[in-house]
């Protein structure tokens, strides 16, 4: 079987100016090409569709992750291609990968096998250069904030109380923590600082939340990058940096349009991860993509207990968007891991593990059913070493919750291979949808993460310092207790130990810090052991990456 790399470059694309016409009926004149294969769509011309009917949005979410590996992504490109397939209007919304993971260890963000969005190098790579802007946005506010500092403080800001990191888009564990302006007094105030990886950024979160290039300035200049003596916070616009900031993100704004192997039409833009920020696309993106087709396919990361809980706390309280069915993907192979099977066995006929392991896609149904509202279906990707019998034991216990099963194979058929959750997802989207918050506004800070905790992790208890605790009743006090929270913890688990498998129950959540993102208007609740800024594996993905009489080998 060829590799995800080699499908993707033995792909027939269409010109990009092609697909925007044929299939969105977007003209040249409203394209700023990027080659021949990837566009941004022009901010003016998406303003011309506010009048249009919405279409119907589909939210794609998965068990927790395993080293076995589940596909997403892959469904989402993959259902995207079925429902045209079934002769519907669709298009996919999915964000854009960051170089971390993908020189580091998870890969790329582009689907796989049959099911991707291309041109795959350019996606998985630098792309249109948005995450280039929003790192320069981000180190600018940065830069500013030090030069303000070495030339009078005339604001006034305690050095101590310096809240901004400066970014970079690659996991670089010697960055966490470091020491700046080292060298004298020419080099400014010396101080310690760190970095966070550009995903984890507020910026990024910025971004991704802005609904106009209007709304993208005034939540940068909402910044807070630090606090006085007297503890009174200070802004980016009070450094006069929101300006040049949006200036940098101006062109980054505007949503790029790409294609499926299929040439099915993809908005690709914004980037936050799901264990430490946001975890969804553009705002922007996914509002042009309703008015553009009758169908939205798109994806929150990693497991419904993270990127499905902030599409619906954050980002659709924030932008009014309102999913009408959810799909949730999993693999027979991961279910047998969080079984207690390790990944060098999953292939391997083991009923009972299996049953074991069920428990973390029956908690993720009850999750998106019962305390989220959405419809939803269950995507197993199959593998051709799923037994009939561990078939019939999944589809058992999940037709006991009232949630049908169907196995996909769009990754080795395309579109076709998932034509059958295609038609399940068109006949709950006809049916009336009533999603829920998991918490109030008008909850507090502390209830609010607590309302997860419980809700959707099942812990028994949230803990926190002392001196945590006193900055969240601060928080409270200042007047943010009506943002949603962000909660950034581990991926791999309900609970914030990565190596609890399973449905964890009773378990204890630790904040260990939180920060304020006073622009992107949300609390970031900081959770166990969890890095902003990740290190590399031992043996890291881009050992494996090279350049080889002219075409890029080893990615993915």
């Amino acid at each position: 079987m060829p590799t995800d790399i080699e499908i993707a470059q033995a792909a027939t694309m269409k010109r990009i100016a092609q697909v925007a016409k044929d299939k969105l009926g977007i003209g040249e004149e409203h394209l700023e090409p990027y080659g021949h294969y990837k566009a941004k769509v022009s901010l003016p011309f998406l303003d011309t569709l506010k009048g249009r009917k919405d279409g119907k949005l589909i939210l794609v979410t998965a068990i927790s992750p395993t080293p076995a590996g589940e596909g997403k992504t892959t469904t989402t490109v993959g259902l995207g291609d079925a429902l045209n397939h079934i002769g519907k209007k669709a298009m996919i919304c999915l964000r854009e990968p960051s170089l971390g993971p993908v020189f580091g260890v998870k890969g790329g963000a582009a689907g796989g096998g049959y099911a991707q969005i291309v041109p795959m190098e350019d996606i998985n790579l630098h792309f249109t250069g948005d995450f280039s802007a929003i790192a320069l946005a981000n180190n600018l506010l940065a830069a500013l904030l030090d030069n303000h500092i070495n030339h009078g403080n005339e604001l006034g800001i305690d050095v101590r109380r310096i809240q901004w990191k400066r970014v970079v888009d690659m996991n670089d564990r010697a960055l966490r923590d470091i020491t700046i302006a080292l060298g004298g007094p020419a080099n400014g105030y010396p101080r310690e600082d760190g970095f966070d990886i550009v995903v984890a950024s507020e910026v990024m979160a910025i971004f991704c939340l802005a609904t106009s290039l209007e709304d993208l300035k005034e939540r940068l200049g909402n910044i807070v990058v630090g606090y006085t003596r007297e503890q009174k916070p200070v802004r980016a616009r009070d450094l006069n940096a929101h300006g040049a900031m949006t200036v940098l993100l101006k062109d980054a704004l505007a949503p790029n349009l790409v294609q499926t192997l299929e040439n099915s039409p993809a908005f690709v833009h914004g980037g936050p991860f799901a264990n430490i920020a946001h975890g969804c696309n553009t705002v922007i993106a996914t509002k042009a993509a309703l008015k553009l087709a009758d169908y939205v396919v798109t994806e929150a990361g990693f497991g419904a207990d993270l990127g499905a809980e902030k599409f619906l706390d954050i980002k659709c309280r924030k932008s009014g968007l309102r999913p009408n069915a959810a799909v949730i993907v999993a693999t027979i192979r991961a279910l047998k891991y969080h079984g207690g099977v390790e990944v060098k066995e999953v292939g391997k006929e083991n009923l009972a593990a299996l049953e074991a392991g069920m428990v973390n896609l029956e908690r993720h149904v009850d999750n998106v059913k019962n305390v989220y509202g959405i419809p939803c279906v269950v995507s197993i990707n199959r593998f051709t070493f799923d037994t009939q019998a561990e078939i019939e034991l999944l589809k058992s216990k999940m037709s006991k919750l009232g949630v049908p099963v169907v196995l996909a194979t769009h990754w080795g058929d395309g579109g076709k291979g998932a034509a059958e959750v295609a038609k399940l997802v068109v006949e709950m989207c006809e049916k009336p949808a009533k999603p829920t918050f998991v918490y109030e506004d008008a909850d507090t800070l502390w209830d609010k993460v607590n309302k997860i905790a419980q809700k959707v992790y099942r812990a028994s208890e949230v803990t926190a310092d002392a001196k945590v605790r006193g900055q969240i009743r601060k928080l409270q006090e200042d007047g943010y207790g009506h943002y949603p929270v962000c909660v950034a913890k581990t991926q791999m688990s309900f609970s914030t130990n990565a190596a609890l498998r399973g449905a964890p129950v009773n378990h204890s959540i630790d904040i260990r810090e939180v920060r304020l993102s006073a622009g992107a208007q949300f609390v970031v609740m900081v959770c166990g052991d969890i890095m902003t800024m990740p290190g590399l594996p031992k043996v890291p993905s881009a050992n494996k990456i090279d350049l080889v009489n002219g075409k890029v080998v080893g990615l993915f």
